[in-house]
């Protein structure tokens, strides 16, 4: 994620870092643990690795609700804005997959 706002209390561990592409793993102890308000500079897919819900603010302050299913991708264009959290009652992870530059 990119162009952070504020930070949150989930924990990212980058798995790859290049010209190209990032991938960072996003976890979430418990219920409310979040990313931060962040804008997404790039266009990215998520993999959620777990079942689950996660809650998203925009920016006008609506939550709306993501039921994900393990291993099944959404994708999503740059410009997202947005504070992302564990909806669930227990632990929830996801990857995030950043695209930074097209082939060439």
């Amino acid at each position: 994620m990119c162009e952070h706002s504020t930070v949150g209390s989930a924990e990212a561990k980058v798995f790859i870092d290049n010209a190209r592409t990032r991938v960072t793993e996003w976890r979430f102890a418990a219920r409310g643990d979040n990313t931060g308000w962040h804008r997404h500079a790039y266009d990215y897919v998520v993999v959620p690795l777990q079942d689950g819900v996660l809650e998203i603010a925009d920016k006008s302050g609506k939550i709306s609700r993501s039921e994900l299913k393990t291993g099944i991708p959404y994708f999503r264009d740059l410009g997202a804005e947005h504070d992302v959290r564990n909806g669930n009652d227990y632990p929830f992870a996801f990857m995030e997959i950043e695209f930074l530059d097209s082939p060439k």
